[in-house]
């Protein structure tokens, strides 16, 4: 059965269910049952300018309504299961520069809801419908703006903090399991990105610098329709490769070996996530190649266990188990067996961020459960932190960094990073400076019986050689 809009009131059914199972004391009067009220964000402009600040639409508001305007607001009775979305009204002022806004009857026909009303009923029908009624938001709603609508909504919301978290988790827990609908955006995010990540492969022969494989990218991008990308673009070389989120993107190539980027084109508000590490100029050092080797090691071996139940943090400890094995085999460690070289944390200073994350409408995605407190420094910025389950999407990521500000500390011996450095040999280490950061990731859902990866970009090192020799006339 195909579903032409987007599924609003399935969306709601589950965060209700979800809601229901976190607190059903608030259930236990159908009467004075929850009623959910989520806004998005308000027209915001510039201090002293007519220009307003850009617009994204809140994730959590269009979990709920499909809808991607702003000053709007969605009601969901969890009694009656009755959605309504309420628009701005008409502005003669803003048609004259910015045309006619969607009709009430053309939302009608183009939302998942039971209605569509202006947002100057809505203060009415609080008031007059859900005086006796627990509303749960999971934000502040008080501001001057919603004011307007709202007028004095503290007397309409109790102060229910508690209620309010378990309303966030149950969204949130709904956003990580991804239906039909969703899962169709994802595959065609990541089909534009991978177009996108090709094109930059295979036109290296126009690139001299980080801003141009950056503009290549948001290019296609654009060109296929997606207006927005996931994240800022990670357009890195050499020495920059070392650093995880880099996103000032304007250092020339001249005297580097590798280009890593991390991109991902969005459609209708879901994220695609991709990295792809390449020789600038086709040809992969004994060094590079090695570091490539291991790391695709470490993506290719994870993501064949990716499967309904299988242990994200296990995972994620198998990545640093090949870590250590190939430092070892290439010279970079010494001195310790693989267990006392992994006990010692210090393949956390090359691999210092987790295998990977959720994937959804936000690039970090909900529902993944990290703790960022944790003492240990292998798990400490896993994002994931649960088994995984049908349904979910995720992006598998490790990589090796070269970073002189991770690195040198444990060789140092620094308070608190325990014996690590010893295994550490420098000599060795010296020639893998230049590397900068290798990082491979790909786009994954997790199936009833295991996995479908939706990143088709090259990751074979001799096949993405070939792309770039190509283009530059040197194969």
């Amino acid at each position: 059965m195909t579903i032409e809009k987007y599924p609003a009131k399935a969306h709601a059914l589950r965060v209700e269910q979800n809601l229901y199972a976190l607190a059903p004391i608030y259930f236990s009067n159908a009467a004075e049952a929850p009623v959910l009220l989520l806004a998005s964000p308000r027209t915001v402009y510039w201090p002293f300018c007519d220009q307003t600040q850009p617009f994204r639409q809140n994730r959590n508001f269009y979990y709920l309504s499909g809808c991607d305007l702003p000053d709007s607001y969605i009601t969901y009775d969890t009694s009656s299961r009755t959605l309504v979305l309420y628009l701005p009204p008409v502005d003669a002022d803003e048609v004259m520069w910015s045309g006619q806004p969607i009709s009430i009857d053309k939302a009608k026909a183009q939302f998942d809801v039971d209605d569509v009303r202006y947002s100057d009923k809505l203060r009415n029908d609080i008031a007059s419908g859900f005086s006796r009624r627990t509303i749960f938001t999971v934000e502040s709603l008080t501001g001057s703006g919603h004011a307007k609508v709202l007028g004095e909504l503290p007397k309409f919301v109790k102060a229910l903090a508690e209620a309010d978290s378990h309303l966030l988790e149950a969204l949130e827990e709904a956003r990580m399991i991804k239906d039909e609908y969703e899962i169709g955006l994802m595959r065609q995010a990541a089909a534009i990105s991978n177009h996108a990540h090709l094109k930059v492969m295979s036109t290296m022969n126009l690139h001299t610098n980080e801003t141009h494989i950056h503009a290549e990218f948001v290019y296609h991008s654009l060109r296929a329709g997606s207006k927005n990308q996931s994240y800022d673009p990670i357009c890195c070389s050499g020495h920059t490769c070392s650093t995880l989120h880099y996103v000032k993107n304007d250092e020339d190539f001249a005297g580097r070996q590798l280009i890593l980027i991390d991109a991902g084109a969005e459609w209708k508000h879901y994220a695609s996530d991709v990295t792809r590490t390449f020789p600038i100029n086709g040809q992969w050092t004994m060094e590079a190649r090695a570091i490539y080797d291991l790391v695709l090691d470490m993506q290719t071996s994870c993501e064949k266990l990716v499967a309904p139940g299988a242990s994200w943090e296990e995972l994620h400890l198998l990545a640093h188990k090949i870590l250590v094995k190939g430092f070892l085999k290439l010279g970079i460690f010494k001195g310790g067996s693989e267990e006392e070289i992994l006990e010692s944390r210090v393949s956390s200073a090359f691999f210092p961020h987790g295998l990977g994350h959720m994937l959804g409408m936000d690039t970090h995605d909900t529902g993944g459960k990290a703790n960022y407190s944790d003492p240990d420094p292998m798990f400490r910025y896993l994002r994931i932190r649960r088994n995984l389950e049908p349904g979910m999407v995720v992006t598998v990521e490790p990589g090796i960094y070269f970073s002189p500000f991770l690195i040198k500390p444990f060789i140092r011996g620094d308070e608190g990073l325990g014996f690590g450095g010893k295994f550490i040999d420098t000599d060795v280490l010296e020639k893998y400076w230049d590397v900068g950061g290798v990082r491979i990731e790909d786009d994954v859902l997790v199936t009833e019986t295991g996995r479908e990866n939706f990143t088709k970009v090259p990751k074979d090192p001799d096949a993405i050689s070939a792309i770039i020799k190509k283009v530059l006339g040197t194969s």
